[in-house]
């Protein structure tokens, strides 16, 4: 049993593919790759699959490396199953950034189709703290916390592109200065911070420059790039 997603928009080659074996009444399926767009549909069609006298399914998440909001629409795709089968299902071993991602949403990264934590006060339903308040209360908190997630997977979508130049500009400078990978590092960081130009920017200028026929680096970023030097230099 394997079901495969379509490629995903972070720039990889990778799919999110589900692998399944069914013992008895238990599914054990590992999902693979990201969950981003078409995530659910591939986690439908393999429930879809499942035989009826299924009972339990267990999902091993210690393969999926990648998750955006998509994610959220595995887990409620997941849940609606577990409501209409009236199934015992678990969800285990999230880490890395789909873990951090699970803690923005307010999400208990054991048991995530639990749902956020609505208790305290206004759980019992009771006065002006009943549960519609408590409901819109964390929804608003829900709204919030994906914004947030949202913001962190932009960054690190943006930091994921950036990566190739960052590493060329590193390499150049290794090869130009005779420094280490670190201090290269150091280096382009300190010439960010001094010139108050994006790290992105700072690595692009430098592997522009490095071409024959290539522009030198703006008079700013230039002075900036020459006193990181000198310190790194220096210490």
């Amino acid at each position: 049993m394997t079901s495969a997603a379509s490629p995903h928009l972070t720039g990889g080659l990778n799919t999110l593919v589900i692998r399944g074996r069914v013992d008895a009444d238990r599914a054990e399926l590992s999902p693979r790759g990201e969950l981003v767009h078409g995530c659910a549909d591939v986690l439908a069609r393999t429930l879809a699959e499942l035989p009826a006298g299924v009972t339990r399914v267990e999902l091993d998440m210690a393969d999926v490396h990648f998750m955006d909001t998509a994610g959220l629409q595995f887990l409620d795709v997941l849940g609606d199953f577990r409501r209409r089968r009236s199934l015992t299902v678990t969800v285990t071993n999230w880490n890395g950034q789909p873990r951090r991602i699970l803690e923005l949403a307010g999400l208990d990264t054991a048991d995530p189709l639990a749902g956020p934590d609505t208790s305290g006060p206004g759980a019992s339903g009771t006065g002006t703290t009943g549960p519609a308040l408590t409901t819109s209360a964390v929804a608003l908190e829900r709204a919030e916390r994906l914004h947030v997630l949202q913001e962190e997977v932009e960054q690190l979508r943006q930091a994921i592109a950036s990566r190739p130049v960052i590493d060329q500009a590193r390499g150049i400078l290794m090869a130009t200065h005779g420094c280490t990978s670190d201090q290269a590092w150091h280096i382009l960081r300190e010439t960010s911070q001094l010139s108050n130009t994006k790290l992105r920017d700072v690595a692009a200028a430098v592997t522009a420059s490095a071409e024959g026929d290539g522009p030198a680096p703006p008079a700013e970023l230039r002075t900036a790039l020459q006193r990181a030097i000198a310190r790194r230099n220096r210490g």
